[in-house]
């Protein structure tokens, strides 16, 4: 049973950065993916940014150029950070981990997923 554990939210203003942490606890395979999706207030959860375990990264356009997803892969922590967040960043992001190297933009390609940390960006 994977556990993720997220870390970093919190409130900026625009322009400014945050950075995200996400823990896999109890994960030991070697292949997998892992992402962040996000879900503003009455709206449906996205995705934002996903990373397979052979080093891939796949970007939502909305946060193309500004955001940045990492990882140490040796501990399974995957990174997010974010720079020069605008109000329409504000959401709830999740962290999310899966088993096989399925497409990154799917939910369905996770089968664990993060409580959720709060961002949240003023103008």
């Amino acid at each position: 049973q994977v556990q993720l554990v997220e870390s970093g939210g919190g409130s900026v203003q625009a322009g400014g950065s945050l950075r995200l942490s996400c823990a896999a606890s109890g994960a030991t395979l070697r292949s997998y993916v892992m992402g962040w999706f996000r879900q503003a207030p009455g709206k449906e959860r996205e995705f934002v940014a996903g990373l397979w375990s052979i080093g891939t990264t796949l970007y939502a356009d909305a946060v193309k150029g500004r955001f940045t997803i990492s990882r140490d892969n040796a501990k399974i922590i995957m990174y997010l950070q974010m720079n020069s967040l605008n109000p329409e960043d504000t959401a709830v992001y999740y962290c999310a981990f899966g088993t096989l190297l399925q497409p990154l933009a799917r939910a369905t390609s996770y089968a664990y997923w993060g409580q959720g940390t709060q961002v949240t960006v003023s103008s």
